[in-house]
């Protein structure tokens, strides 16, 4: 069955056209572009008009390769911006315009939900269970790190406990990074650590993230410090795909990033435009969350809730 995925987040809206069968996914088209839709909705509580319409932009774009490869189902959803905006019936009317499917605006637990089997259904057949015995140990802690939000999903092969928090790179970077300094401060980034820490305290309270063996990682800001530390001469995904970066890697990456000015970080050759300005928030999420769960590594997933989307239509 061909699919159509689509993922409207705070930062980015991307496309899956993949063919699902029983346990397989192939990709037919995958794309993303940041479009920012967040901007601002931390502060204001609205979408601004012009990041609708570079969104709308986007999905026109995406609706033609939708009917030229002739996928039989779609389905949009929407995550942490559109859930925070007023307006939010704006973004609704014109996403239902382009694609003539209702989007949905989906929870926390939702998305959670969808980001853990996208990652999860291709480390099922890495597991111990399997042919593969040096797989990751289930259970896995899933954290997809977006821009106005980040996920904890724990489970084995199922989700079983979920929290999503108002804690993301673009959140982070428009609260306390925007204005602070290129590279920014050390009292700015001590404001981040705060927030990250807070909204930690209520994951362990919640997630029982310290039964899980096996950390997974997903999203740009993942992917990207995946792609710094394997020192990778431009973004390639078949090699971030289920890399495993050890607890010191992240780190150090971590660091590098935060000590940067704009211009380097933009001239490192695994960094989309878009990702340059947030990229140090987003890194230190995922840093204070390996310190704070005492995981020894992190493995990366391409893999994510796009997938799970997908997934979901061939059921």
């Amino acid at each position: 069955m061909r699919v159509a995925a689509v993922d409207c987040g705070t930062n980015s809206v991307r496309l899956l056209i993949a063919d699902v069968g029983d346990d397989q996914i192939d990709d037919v088209e995958r794309r993303m572009e940041i479009v920012r839709l967040g901007q601002g909705v931390d502060r204001t509580g609205r979408l601004a008009p012009d990041a609708l319409e570079r969104t709308f932009k986007a999905m026109r774009g995406y609706q033609e390769l939708i009917e030229r490869h002739d996928a039989s189902a779609t389905r949009v959803v929407a995550t942490s911006a559109t859930r925070d905006a007023a307006n939010r019936e704006d973004f609704v009317a014109g996403v239902r315009e382009i694609f003539g499917v209702e989007p949905e605006v989906v929870t926390g637990a939702e998305e959670a939900e969808l980001s853990f089997t996208g990652a999860t259904r291709g480390l099922v057949r890495l597991s111990p269970e399997t042919e593969v015995p040096e797989g990751p140990l289930p259970p896995y802690l899933v954290v997809d790190i977006g821009g106005g939000s980040t996920e904890f999903v724990v489970g084995e092969r199922h989700a079983e406990a979920a929290l999503s928090v108002d804690i993301g790179c673009v959140r982070l970077t428009e609260r306390h990074l925007k204005d602070a300094g290129d590279p920014p401060p050390a009292r700015a980034l001590e404001a981040v650590v705060a927030d990250i820490e807070a909204a930690l305290d209520r994951v362990e309270a919640e997630v029982p993230v310290r039964r899980a063996h096996t950390l997974v990682g997903l999203a740009g800001s993942v992917t990207t410090v995946a792609g710094i530390a394997l020192a990778l001469p431009a973004y390639e995904p078949e090699r971030i795909h289920h890399a495993r970066l050890s607890a010191g890697q992240v780190h150090e990456v971590t660091r590098r990033l935060l000590e940067m000015t704009h211009g380097e970080r933009a001239a490192l050759p695994v960094m989309h435009p878009g990702r340059v300005d947030v990229i140090g928030a987003g890194a230190l999420i995922l840093d204070r969350i390996v310190r704070r769960f005492a995981f020894s590594q992190v493995i990366v997933s391409e893999h994510d809730i796009l997938d799970g989307i997908a997934w979901s239509l061939a059921r």
